[in-house]
């Protein structure tokens, strides 16, 4: 059937964020077109012998090398139609300042190794601190990811639990803890597991709790879930911007459970942080100053060079099961003269500045610059969520909450839609001409677990026509999929 006219259009603006990209042919898509075998083979034949040469070929020719294979073979987040993961294209600002920072080569662990970018990491922990809603006795770090941010969380979770308990966590371990348990939603991130396996927990210790039909943690399952008996409740993790859906948990009503059980309370906003920077979004996270600690991620919603995660604490005395004084690095003595840095905040020793990169985006931008970016992108996000309501060809899944919109290609009844799905995306993948990602959702009200497409649209740059073209291209290969045309 012939494909609807859009229902939502964008505000008309001139403005085209400068976002960085190392692909220079605008006419390829988002992807190289080949299978993944194809298109690593052709990279490995550029490169060569996999061995160290023994002698170089300079470093204009080597950077030339690098660069053609980017172009070439690399991923272009900048395009379009770049839309699978929460991996936007990046500010070119913030690819500036990164550069400055490496060549700086400055480490965070004490002063003398980077005086000024410890004042800056400072600076930065404190402004997003305030706009999180923390007070002044708050404090965090940067770390490598999210999945580090939330490990670092809990290992503060669990070292206050233990000392509730008399017990040194750092120095004894946990086995003097009554069967250590931490409360999550079923659709938290998957380092929440692994978190707790790295910290001696088990995954095991993972209670998931049901989400409603809106994708949000269930109270009264956690309020049964945390009166069981037999069990030492480390954390209770809230999600605000689950990564299929955007989805914000409950944190207030979560935080007044916890405390009856005196739980940790963390929130991982390594998503919907970003809410904060636009004044439509950020209600989704007034709850957030209840938490004693939050994951956040600006190589997400913040459009910068990743990793450039944080843990943000409530209060800074938590940092206390990182401290470390080492002879070589900071002395006592020296701690006492102003000589200390930040090895107390991180499991880290070496760590670059990467928040020379996040203190320039700000500065450059403001609050109100990265919001109206946000603001774009979930406005791109309704429209679409408006297109697939409109197309017969498609269904709309969940509800938009921030950037992301979950959907599927329908078609015959006996049709095999799970495996359609799949097939859908390989086949946009491989052709290099588009990019969107997969999930499950699970089952919900009487319906069944169903396999699902997914756009997550963090291009600013993006217009609704690009949208409508992206959508076009999906129901032209279900179509072809459904009908068995085509590769298989």
């Amino acid at each position: 059937m012939p494909r609807p006219a859009p229902l939502i259009a964008l505000p008309s603006t001139s403005t085209r964020w400068p976002l960085a990209s190392t692909v220079t042919d605008r006419a390829r898509g988002p992807l190289p077109s080949g299978t993944p075998g194809e298109v690593l083979r052709r990279v490995a034949a550029v490169l060569g012998e996999p061995q160290v040469p023994s002698t170089g070929v300079g470093e204009s020719a080597a950077l030339d090398l690098v660069a053609g294979l980017l172009d070439a073979e690399g991923i272009d987040l900048s395009h379009p139609h770049a839309a699978a993961h929460l991996q936007p294209p990046v500010l070119q600002v913030a690819v500036d300042a990164d550069a400055l920072a490496s060549a700086s080569n400055a480490s965070m662990d004490t002063y003398d190794s980077g005086p000024a970018t410890l004042a800056i990491e400072q600076w930065v922990v404190r402004s997003l601190a305030g706009l999180a809603g923390f007070g002044t006795e708050a404090d965090g770090v940067l770390t490598p990811g999210g999945s580090i941010s939330n490990l670092l969380a809990l290992l503060i979770a669990r070292d206050s639990a233990a000392g509730l308990a008399g017990i040194d966590a750092r120095r004894d371990g946990v086995q003097g803890l009554a069967r250590p348990v931490v409360f999550c939603s079923e659709l938290a991130h998957f380092s929440i597991q692994r978190a707790c396996a790295a910290l001696g927990l088990g995954e095991e210790a993972v209670v998931p709790i049901a989400t409603d039909d809106d994708f949000r943690m269930r109270l009264d399952v956690l309020e049964a879930e945390l009166a069981k008996p037999g069990r030492t409740p480390i954390a209770v993790v809230a999600t605000a911007g689950t990564t299929d859906y955007g989805s914000i948990d409950p944190i207030a009503g979560i935080a007044r459970l916890a405390a009856i059980y005196g739980a940790w309370v963390h929130v991982d906003a390594a998503y919907g942080f970003g809410a904060l920077f636009s004044d439509r979004l950020a209600p989704l996270l007034a709850e957030l100053p209840v938490a004693d600690s939050v994951t956040l991620d600006l190589h997400k919603i913040g459009w910068q060079p990743a990793a450039t995660s944080m843990l943000l604490v409530a209060d800074r005395n938590q940092f206390a099961s990182f401290g470390r004084s080492v002879d070589y690095l900071n002395p006592a003595d020296d701690i006492d003269s102003g000589l200390d840095g930040l090895l107390g905040r991180s499991l880290q020793t070496t760590r670059r500045p990467d928040a020379v990169k996040v203190a320039t985006t700000l500065t450059a931008y403001g609050r109100i610059g990265l919001g109206e970016m946000l603001d774009t992108c979930h406005e791109l996000a309704d429209a679409a969520a408006a297109r697939i309501v409109a197309d017969s060809n498609l269904e709309l899944l969940a509800p938009v909450t921030l950037t992301t919109v979950v959907f599927r290609v329908i078609g015959a009844a006996d049709a095999d839609l799970d495996a359609v799905q799949g097939e859908v995306r390989r086949r946009l993948l491989t052709s290099g001409r588009a990019l969107i990602g997969r999930t499950r959702r699970p089952a919900r009200s009487g319906s069944p677990a169903v396999v699902a497409l997914k756009l997550t649209l963090l291009n600013p740059n993006t217009t609704v026509a690009d949208i409508e073209e992206l959508l076009d291209q999906v129901v032209a290969v279900g179509n072809e999929v459904l009908s068995g045309r085509g590769a298989a």
